[in-house]
């Protein structure tokens, strides 16, 4: 008997990108979809176009980018929000309009201020606005964990009714538990007269570490949708994990009546891509997607996996695209094996000139380097786009000089607007010293607001990955570098930042009322 569809909606772009600081570029956020579409996600919300003129042109390039995947936009329940979603996913080959509004008590009276019955003829006009432009609308009653089930049931008929396709029911606040979440799924199902004609999704955020685990209940409980981001990103704490839905679903057929269709062999791909675009690096013990996810260290562990892999491996790293030996590349590696690896790794180069400034940086790593690998590649291409993106500002040359006892000096040359400039400048340490140095150069007054160092891979001659944060006039943006040497790596990050903030494309952070 054939398994039933579990639809995976990836809200990465939009709700992912609500995380403080994870901001991401038009041209960061057609690169990630181009990574989901390839990891065969179902649906791909691209963002909420009503809440900026950069996030409508961003989720108008996704939707002229993808093809295999549905492209949604979010919409508040007004005329104007679904209006400019529609407008915005007119590219798409495939789209939907995702809808929302209020419903529970505190939201309605506090945030709202509108009574229960106001609240529903809103919903019931959105839904059958956005049916204007598509079949496919998703309605959500928002903070539908801390919402009246009779009130919910009401609403959710009633959109039903009016054309909504999909039912999302989001635990907003990440309050409830495993097994309340369930039971309102099953309720809401069992008791909404016309149920059958809608699917029925989760959205869970990670407040209290449950994201996950109450997604899984809810499709035991007949939702046949999970709202998930890649590495769980999101607001606060986060959302559901797509890459443990995905691999608990597919792990435990056992328990579960629905399979997704998912190329899990994509997910390492695509979390490493996130995580470089975003800054915000992966915990080592995170499941899956974790550098020590299929680690052993204990003695014990690694003798029973070396007699038998499944005493202690549930999974197959390959299962995620983790290969037996990462090592992928050389120094006597050509263009053409090095062009390959970076398309099966989910990255594409727009021009021949870019592959080949990219080559070149690679051949020069390599001399650097003993080996090379995936991790490598990822942070190098990146690098590479990142400058081709932001090119008003370029670091052309740095020296540093440390001295124990000595207050350390950086001198920076960048090319600004095609000029080159330089100065000079002392610090508590090198990394400071530099960004002085940069700083005073572009006198951009912006406030450094986070410093990450991460080492890409093993060994003393691995390459270090920056992110920094940088905050100016209320916009918060990332910048990323890569470097086998961390002071180069934190210049080219803080350069790469202060080019967001100069670009006027890029929109403020999304901090708009949001599901």
């Amino acid at each position: 008997m054939a398994k039933e569809r579990l639809i995976i909606f990836d809200t990465t772009l939009r709700d992912g990108e609500q995380s403080p600081g994870a901001a991401m570029t038009k041209d960061e956020k057609v690169r990630i979809a181009k990574a989901l579409e390839k990891l065969r996600v179902d649906v791909i919300e691209a963002g909420f176009p009503i809440a900026s003129p950069g996030d409508f042109e961003a989720v108008r390039a996704v939707a002229g980018t993808v093809r295999d995947s549905i492209v949604c936009a979010l919409a508040r329940a007004r005329d104007e929000d679904i209006d400019r979603a529609a407008e915005a996913l007119e590219p798409a080959a495939a789209r939907r309009i995702h809808t929302f509004i209020a419903t529970s008590p505190i939201h309605m009276e506090k945030k709202l201020r509108m009574r229960p019955e106001q609240v529903i003829e809103a919903a019931v006009h959105a839904v059958k606005r956005a049916r204007r432009y598509t079949d496919d609308v998703d309605f959500s009653p928002e903070d539908a964990g801390r919402s009246d089930p009779d009130f919910l049931c009401r609403v959710i008929e009633a959109v039903i009714d009016a054309g909504a396709t999909t039912i999302n029911i989001p635990d907003t606040v990440g309050y409830t538990l495993p097994h309340q979440y369930a039971a309102l799924i099953r309720n809401l199902i069992e008791r909404v007269p016309n149920s059958d004609k809608a699917v029925f999704s989760t959205h869970c955020h990670n407040d209290l570490g449950l994201a996950v685990a109450n997604s899984l209940e809810a499709v035991l409980a007949g939702a046949r949708q999970v709202e998930c981001t890649i590495n769980g990103l999101g607001e606060r704490a986060g959302n559901a994990a797509l890459e443990e839905v995905v691999m608990a679903v597919r792990t435990r057929q056992d328990v579960f009546p629905c399979d997704t269709r998912i190329d899990t062999t994509q997910i390492m791909n695509c979390s490493r891509l996130v995580a470089n675009i975003t800054g915000f690096a992966v915990q080592r013990n995170k499941a899956i997607v974790g550098a020590n996810a299929f680690a052993h260290e204990s003695g014990i562990h690694q003798d029973g996996v070396l007699k038998h892999r499944e005493t202690y491996e549930i999974m197959r790293p390959e299962d995620v695209g983790l290969s037996s030996s990462k090592l992928v590349l050389g120094k006597l590696s050509g263009r053409n094996a090095f062009r390959s690896r970076l398309k099966e790794l989910g990255v594409e180069f727009e021009s021949e000139e870019a592959l080949n400034r990219a080559f070149q940086a690679f051949k020069a790593l390599a001399d650097k380097k003993s080996t090379i690998y995936d991790e490598d590649l990822i942070a190098l291409a990146t690098d590479q786009l990142l400058e081709e993106e932001n090119e008003r500002i370029k670091l052309v040359w740095m020296r540093v000089e440390s001295e124990t006892g000595e207050t350390p000096r950086a001198t920076v040359t960048l090319n600004v607007d095609g000029e080159e400039r330089t100065a000079s400048a002392i610090g508590d340490g090198l990394v400071d010293a530099a960004f002085k140095a940069v700083q005073s150069i572009v006198a951009l007054p912006a406030r450094l607001e986070l410093y990450s160092v991460n080492s890409i891979t093993g060994g003393t001659d691995a390459q270090g990955e920056v992110s920094v944060r940088l905050v100016h006039e209320g916009r918060a943006v990332n910048g990323q570098g890569a470097d086998t040497d961390i002071v180069t790596a934190s210049v080219r990050a803080y350069v790469n930042a202060l080019n967001k903030l100069r670009s006027r494309a890029l929109r403020a952070h999304p901090q708009l009322s949001a599901i």
